[in-house]
């Protein structure tokens, strides 16, 4: 089965339209989003309603901080993900809110763990940016015998990590539409990037192809209108920033 990996979506329609159409075309069987729907972009009632649609026809779906803030808004967080949370919030009807409060903090497929952080406490949003904490996101399936693979995102960048001889991780930077085969004999972690929020200076979205009877992972970047997707930001009246963010990928 070859399912699709996408996080970190932030309301970015275009980018998530994009991504799904690419998806698709590689023969994606199932799909997978693991959290931060929402929170940045402009479209948030748009993405959760086509999220909730893609829930009912098999999809896994899984909570992210974005999405955690959107619920239940803390007017005294002054970063700059809270400051969209309150005006997020307010687009999302009730129903909309109940659907994210109520999506799991982690979801097991056969041999693989999906989450949105880390597996080492998923509810505190702990970013797996370097071997240590890949590491320690793995140690934590080892009450959950048989997992070979931890996908998250999180940390909006492409990279691999594996467990060779040793209990140490390494790291290993993937290229985009290469598949990279991940043999069972090992266990490895990934983040799989962002669709919606870019951060590498490279506008283009982020998912993972992961092709679960051959095991092996293929990293895209995908092209899509990050125009539109800052226009709708700014007629909006979000912040600025945003907006330059995804026109710089950053």
């Amino acid at each position: 089965m070859k399912l699709a990996l996408l996080s970190d979506i932030h309301a970015n329609l275009q980018a998530f339209d994009a991504c799904l159409a690419h998806a698709q075309a590689v023969g994606a069987q199932r799909y997978a989003l693991l959290g931060d729907l929402v929170g940045y972009g402009a479209d948030p009632v748009a993405v959760v309603q086509r999220v909730i649609q893609m829930a009912g026809e098999g999809a896994i779906v899984l909570k992210g901080n974005h999405d955690e803030m959107a619920v239940m808004p803390d007017g005294a967080n002054k970063t700059l993900g809270g400051s969209t949370a309150d005006w997020t919030h307010a687009q999302l009807d009730a129903a909309q809110r109940a659907y994210l409060d109520a999506l799991p903090l982690t979801h097991r497929e056969d041999t693989t763990l999906l989450v949105h952080a880390s597996v080492d406490s998923p509810g505190r949003w702990r970013y797996v940016d370097d071997e240590r904490s890949a590491g320690a996101s793995l140690d934590a399936c080892a009450d959950q015998p048989g997992v070979h693979y931890v996908f998250g995102g999180h940390v909006h960048q492409q990279m691999l990590y594996y467990r060779g001889t040793g209990r140490g991780l390494m790291k290993f930077a993937p290229t985009p539409g290469v598949p990279v085969p991940m043999p069972r004999h090992r266990q490895w972690v990934a983040t799989i990037g962002s669709v919606g929020q870019p951060r590498d200076g490279d506008p283009r979205a982020m998912y993972a192809l992961f092709d679960m009877s051959a095991a092996q992972v293929t990293f895209h970047r995908v092209p899509y209108d990050y125009q539109s997707a800052a226009a709708a930001i700014r007629a909006a009246g979000l912040p600025e920033y945003f907006a330059k963010r995804l026109e710089d990928g950053r």
